[in-house]
């Protein structure tokens, strides 16, 4: 058999390799819910890629060691990007068909490994254009993959979902506060946290959430049903967060706060309801770049 015709089955199996990894990951278990049966393998496949990369940065153990691996599938994915040899790596082998399907730029990847290589050596963030610029690494890409994969590609909508990307991340800062501290990494704004102390620091971090948050409104009026309804819940789960958090009076230093189930219900809901209601915007549907 040749090489060619052995290709499929490796891919095949390539793409159990990345289903395996995701069985508990709950952001493609919304995903695969909601978005179209042909592209829930794809989706599958740039999320194992996600968790790939985190799962080296946070559970090597050791920073030296984390780096190595990292600059290693640095290289990897770059090889993808420009030979014609399929790659060794399972979650790479079945990306490869992704990436070529959908003409996805190599950086989001890129920026991905970036934010990990960060985590090794960078353990808090003085002021918000520090913290913004990691959050551009390592929450944007993210929002950029699952845009491209659904066809678009436009500048606005990335805008748009770079902040929503942003804005959960921050939600997740503020919610760790207390387990960040245990690895030794605070996510806070030192300048925050001089000025008013920890409480303040957290709460003027969700007031950022927020209003980052609050751009996905935009982002949802542009896009069609499905993707309408999984962008809603990120930003409606964003916002649950929050309230959360200012319950319990911003003091994730010692409360870890969570969404209720009862929470988690009447989220659905809203998305549901938010995508019968709202319409593309004409403007923004004008810019759709599909598989460009």
């Amino acid at each position: 058999m040749s090489a060619a015709e052995q290709r499929p089955a490796s891919v095949a199996a390539a793409d159990v390799y990345c289903n395996a990894l995701l069985r508990h990951y709950e952001n493609f278990t919304v995903a695969s819910r909601l978005s179209p049966r042909t592209l829930r393998r794809d989706l599958a496949r740039v999320y194992a890629f996600c968790r790939t990369t985190d799962d080296i940065g946070d559970e090597t153990g050791d920073p030296e060691r984390a780096t190595e691996r990292l600059l290693r599938w640095r290289e990897d994915v770059v090889a993808m990007f420009d030979d014609n040899v399929p790659p060794e790596h399972p979650v790479l082998l079945a990306l490869n068909e992704t990436v070529v399907r959908h003409r996805m730029p190599r950086q989001p990847f890129l920026d991905l490994i970036a934010a990990n290589l960060q985590d090794q050596h960078v353990t808090g963030y003085e002021d918000w254009p520090a913290l913004h610029a990691y959050c551009s690494l390592s929450a944007a890409p993210v929002g950029r993959m699952v845009l491209r994969v659904n066809g678009y590609g436009d500048t606005r909508r990335t805008e748009l979902s770079d902040a929503v990307c942003i804005g959960l991340q921050l939600a997740n800062f503020a919610q760790d506060v207390g387990v960040d501290a245990g690895k030794g990494r605070c996510y806070l704004l030192q300048t925050d946290v001089r000025a008013g102390g920890t409480t303040a620091a957290v709460r003027a971090l969700c007031d950022r959430a927020r209003q980052l948050l609050d751009r996905g409104r935009a982002l949802e009026a542009s896009v069609g049903p499905r993707l309408r309804v999984q962008l809603a819940l990120y930003r409606l789960g964003g916002n649950a967060i929050l309230d959360a958090i200012a319950r319990a009076g911003y003091r994730t230093e010692s409360i870890r706060p969570a969404v209720s189930t009862r929470d988690r219900g009447r989220i659905a809901s809203t998305a549901l309801l938010t995508a019968l209601q709202r319409r593309p915007a004409a403007s923004l549907a004008r810019e759709t770049v599909r598989g460009g």
